[in-house]
């Protein structure tokens, strides 16, 4: 099993922030849907609540809350999430992954439902600026 990208959004800020999570950390995610919420514990976030929101598979492949399971399925599709057609009425058969978290996906998508103490800013917000040398 492959490590998991969770990417944290917050909604009042409008920002995200990725984590890495190893294997042993992640294997609690797997079986959860779209919708379900978890704690932040495991990623050391105490007093956090996150709701899964989407995903992507090993291949690249989007998550759909409308496909049970953690099948690859060709459907058509008319609308977002997965296709954004130009015209109103177009259709298109899209390969997608279902709404469960299987060890084939590497990225999960999350937002903030509960917050806790800290800010995720403080935690994993601001980066250091590298100082470039002077080119000779």
């Amino acid at each position: 099993m492959a490590n998991f990208k969770i990417t944290l959004s917050e909604p009042e800020t409008r920002k995200s922030y990725q984590i890495e999570l190893d294997q042993d950390k992640g294997i609690s995610l797997v079986g959860k849907k779209i919708g379900d919420e978890f704690s932040g514990d495991m990623m050391g976030l105490s007093g956090y609540s996150f709701k899964i929101t989407g995903g992507t598979d090993k291949d690249g492949f989007p998550m759909h809350h409308d496909v049970s399971g953690s099948v690859k399925k060709k459907i058509i599709l008319s609308q977002a999430p997965a296709y954004h057609p130009l015209k109103r009425g177009n259709q298109k058969r899209k390969t997608i992954r279902g709404n469960t978290i299987s060890q084939d996906i590497t990225q999960i998508n999350a937002k903030v439902t509960k917050k806790g103490s800290a800010s995720l800013e403080e935690m994993y917000g601001k980066k250091e600026a590298r100082e470039e040398s002077p080119k000779e």
